[in-house]
């Protein structure tokens, strides 16, 4: 089986849950600090050896294909200006030897749909998904992608990212069944999308980091479409289980739903007190204000 170099990124979501921020703007570019989304993503799958980013785009989201491209004006004027450091950070959006490959969905036919759209380019080659929503935050344990390469490069099969989530949750989420209750790697026995809290065989949710061979793409093409007339991964991955092993990967860092309004506040908020320029001075203020022990007022 081929390297991993490859990693697809769904971004053609309308985004609703952030209206009217996303009304014209993807919600793949809402920064978190000073980096939309889309760049944590696209970095952590860089860190991993991946070296050609497949975007999976639909309407109003030129802005991505705009912030990935070469920006001549930009740094011409950041050139002339002698602000070398601004310069550096443009130019290394899409780092020396990395490829941007854009592939329009027509239609918002589901995460399943958007990941077969990527057929013509990947091929039969093992491929990375990135969901930019889902900020997942390796600490001290490195990028996640790359905790999940490494499990990939041993194993030579598909990888699923998943953590434990309370059960009143689960109805949120890809829920995996192993092999045995505990380990950082275990083989995927059964996957379902969205179980009930009742029925749901474990905790074990996905969260938006996929690593899957080239085979996924058969297996999506002869599913019949789900709730709401889409195509799920979830049943693709159930249905791929039948012929080949899937594992699913207990990743060791922290993840942040920047889906939902407050995973990106707690985001903005953890990251922004790790940031080398200004962490130190936002603790300060944190701390000075009391904002962690108590809400803000609500207004009359």
């Amino acid at each position: 089986m081929k390297k991993l170099t490859k990693a697809v990124f769904p971004v053609a979501g309308m985004g609703s849950r952030f209206l009217p921020a996303t009304k014209a703007s993807p919600k793949e570019m809402m920064p978190i600090v000073d980096k939309p989304l889309i760049q944590y993503a696209v970095e952590e799958a860089v860190a991993a050896g991946v070296t050609d980013l497949v975007f999976i785009t639909g309407r109003s989201k030129r802005a991505i294909e705009d912030h990935f491209d070469k920006a001549y004006e930009l740094e011409t004027e950041l050139e002339a200006r002698g602000k070398d450091a601004l310069l550096k950070i443009v130019r290394d959006t899409v780092p020396s030897g990395v490829n941007c490959i854009y592939i329009r969905q027509p239609e918002a036919l589901g995460l399943g749909h958007a990941v077969l759209c990527a057929a013509p380019v990947v091929g039969d080659d093992p491929f990375a998904v990135l969901l930019a929503d889902d900020l997942l935050d390796g600490a001290g344990s490195g990028p996640i992608m790359k905790q999940m390469v490494d499990v990939f490069d041993y194993h030579r099969c598909s990888v699923l990212g998943v953590m434990n989530v309370p059960r009143e949750q689960t109805g949120s989420y890809g829920i995996v069944s192993t092999e045995r209750d505990s380990g950082e790697v275990q083989r995927v026995t059964g996957i379902v999308e969205k179980p009930n809290p009742k029925d749901a065989p474990t905790t074990q949710a996905v969260v938006g980091r996929y690593i899957l061979t080239g085979s996924i793409f058969e297996h999506l093409r002869r599913i019949e479409p789900g709730a709401g007339g889409e195509l799920q991964l979830t049943d693709g991955i159930a249905s791929l289980l039948r012929e080949e092993a899937v594992l699913a990967h207990q990743f060791k860092g922290v993840r942040y739903d920047c889906g939902s309004k407050l995973g990106y506040l707690q985001a903005t908020l953890e990251l922004g007190l790790k940031h080398p320029e200004v962490g130190e001075a936002f603790a300060a203020y944190l701390s000075s204000r009391d904002l962690r022990a108590k809400p803000a007022p609500k207004a009359a």
